[in-house]
């Protein structure tokens, strides 16, 4: 795995031939693999890497640089509830420790969502419908809105979840308006 995230030094997917990282490289990578909590499987061939471990290691090859932003588009796939999870609380680690770095996270599922989300922006139809501050965009008119179905959102220990109202609700919000 040490290899892999190696090659964020050289932004190839493969490490290129006579590549030696130097001692501040080697320093970096052994830091990210640290905090990533990924020390343990730092020699491990990738394919025998679970599918959160890859993820983590990725995350760990694109902060190697130390880019000004990370980008992750979905990086939950794939993965079960605990690696989920896992891999949340790293992302969250990652700010803890680099809290100048800016993030974007894509998700479709609002329970992907990090505790460090600070901002959100809802796209439907190829645009943005709602963007700021993740409390005033990921509200259940806003999500309901743009999925074009009666979500309700709630938050809980700085994660949020998001439900279809069942019918029963349904009934009784549309009698309301």
């Amino acid at each position: 795995m040490r290899e892999v995230v190696y090659t964020g030094v050289t932004g190839t997917q493969e490490l290129m031939q006579r590549f030696e990282p130097d001692a501040g490289q080697r320093a970096r990578t052994e830091e990210l693999l640290a905090l990533l909590d990924l020390t343990r499987k730092a020699d491990s061939l990738w394919p025998t890497l679970s599918q959160g471990e890859r993820g983590k290691a990725l995350i760990a090859r694109a902060l190697l640089p130390d880019p000004a932003l990370l980008l992750l588009d979905e990086p939950s796939t794939g993965l079960d509830v605990a690696a989920r999870e896992q891999l949340l609380e790293t992302v969250d680690d990652v700010h803890s420790a680099h809290p100048r770095l800016a993030s974007v996270l894509v998700t479709h599922h609002l329970e992907e969502l990090p505790v460090s989300t600070t901002h959100a922006a809802l796209v439907a139809h190829g645009r943005i419908v709602a963007s700021g501050p993740a409390e005033t965009v990921l509200t259940s008119e806003r999500v309901s809105s743009c999925f074009e179905h009666p979500i309700d959102i709630s938050r809980t220990d700085g994660r949020w979840a998001a439900r279809a109202l069942p019918r029963s609700e349904r009934a009784v919000r549309d009698g309301a308006r």
